[in-house]
């Protein structure tokens, strides 16, 4: 078994389908997938190997996806042009990412990964002073425009139809090849990347930039879930119970998501990233 832990088998998968069940509920509501989560706990309190983590992780992004897109296919948050234009960048770097996995060293990881979450915190913050200014009408875009990128939604919150102009599509892809990566490097969802692109590089709303963001990770996954089986990075023991608790997490968080003000949910967020991200990178520094 790849986890090194005092526990019984029972208990052990008892506590990673808690575990599970709350990273993709937190996953699905701010569109990060859960990997965030879910890494630092197997790694840290339960003492699986990192690998074996980003595997598990890798199953656990592709059920939040599968878990949460629908809903939001469904109640017109996801826009599916925006997705289907980023994703030709972000599988491209998500087999890049997982390429690279099989070279870079266990510290590495670590340190990159701790990294990640600090960058993800400071979005988090940048976003929680953002909530409720007015927007800037974007600038005409040819390129948005020929594809038809831009729409609109209904906001359950206020009770009005939101329409948004989309902006920056070739810099959206430039920073979707690097989430991409960081993805499949990782074994996260990489929605801690995707989410501020779309939000603040493209102009997006932040609620379609969620949404979008959980559609665009399970596709973004599996590009370099294969290349993590073939490696055999993949264990059942971790993965079964991981993909239980996420798919079940990440479908309450989506029947949620649009009535709920994540305000407190995000500063309380923003504090585990903060402390999850010096551990990470205590660990990757002094091994």
């Amino acid at each position: 078994m790849a986890a090194a832990l005092d526990a019984t088998p029972f208990n052990f998968v008892a506590i990673v389908l808690c575990v599970s069940f709350g990273a993709g509920l937190l996953g699905s509501l701010l569109g990060l997938g859960g990997g965030l989560i879910l890494i630092p706990v197997l790694t840290l309190a339960l003492k699986v190997d990192i690998r074996y983590a980003v595997g598990a992780s890798i199953v656990s992004v592709i059920a939040t996806s599968s878990g949460a897109a629908a809903a939001y296919v469904r109640d017109g948050l996801a826009n599916m042009r925006v997705a289907m234009f980023l994703e030709l960048a972000t599988v491209a770097g998500a087999v890049t990412g997982a390429m690279l996995a099989g070279v870079v060293g266990g510290r590495a990881l670590y340190f990159l990964f701790g990294a990640v979450m600090a960058y993800s915190a400071l979005a988090m913050l940048r976003k929680l002073r953002e909530d409720g200014s007015p927007r800037e009408e974007p600038p005409p875009n040819a390129l948005a425009d020929r594809l038809g990128l831009h729409g609109s939604y209904y906001d359950v919150s206020t009770g009005g139809e939101v329409a948004y102009r989309v902006h920056r599509p070739l810099a959206g892809l430039g920073l979707m090849y690097i989430a991409g990566t960081v993805s499949g490097l990782l074994g996260i969802g990489s929605g801690a990347l995707k989410v501020p692109a779309m939000d603040l590089a493209m102009g997006l709303p932040i609620k379609v930039s969620t949404a979008t963001s959980n559609f665009m990770i399970g596709v973004t996954a599996a590009a370099s879930a294969g290349i993590y089986f073939a490696r055999g990075d993949i264990d059942p023991f971790i993965a079964g119970p991981v993909c239980v608790g996420v798919t079940l997490g990440a479908f309450a968080g989506s029947r949620y998501m649009t009535k709920l003000k994540s305000g407190s949910l995000r500063r309380l967020f923003v504090a585990v990233l903060l402390w999850v991200s010096y551990e990470m990178l205590s660990k990757g520094i002094h091994g």
